[in-house]
């Protein structure tokens, strides 16, 4: 396995509408494995797919305490969220060292594929729901600064900006 380069924000990359994944075969096997490594190397909970520059519906998931008990959600699909609404502090692996507020369904169910293929229905509350509600967002080409008001979303792009180019100086 071989850890993958996450996209950071504002890449116009991460604004990319994944397509459906047609197969689970050893290719998207392998990727999963990668992606997995990839999250848990860089501390995070999610990782889509459209991060690490892989426009597929293919999104690797841990909110466990002990960090080892992935889920895995192909081609997933919203099927129910409920009217509750909470706001939670989040953050994300393509926009390192920004967290602020969002509000997302308490709770959702969401149909998907799992790693082998398999159907399966996750009916998800709290950190999980969290997760797979931002995690399905970067599917769609969506990030989480772009639930915040144009000016924080335009510091945190400065911010991004100025980053690369003092790592890219370095």
């Amino acid at each position: 396995m071989a850890l993958l380069p996450i996209l950071c924000y504002p890449d116009p990359r991460l604004h990319t509408v994944a397509k459906p994944v047609q197969a689970v075969d050893a290719r998207v096997k392998k990727l999963i494995g990668e992606m997995l490594e990839t999250m848990y190397d860089a501390d995070g909970i999610g990782l889509a797919a459209t991060q690490v520059d892989v426009h597929e519906r293919l999104v690797v998931i841990d909110v466990s305490a002990g960090r080892n008990t992935p889920l895995v959600l192909i081609n997933p699909e919203i099927t129910w969220a409920s009217d509750e609404k909470q706001v939670n502090d989040e953050g994300c692996l393509s926009v390192p060292g920004i967290y602020d507020g969002v509000e997302r369904s308490s709770a959702i169910k969401v149909t998907a594929l799992d790693g082998e293929g398999q159907s399966r229905v996750i009916e998800a509350e709290g950190m999980l729901a969290v997760c797979i509600q931002h995690e399905m967002d970067h599917l769609l080409g969506k990030v989480f600064v772009e639930y915040l008001s144009p000016l924080k979303r335009n510091r945190i792009k400065t911010k991004m900006l100025k980053a690369r180019r003092d790592t890219e100086r370095a």
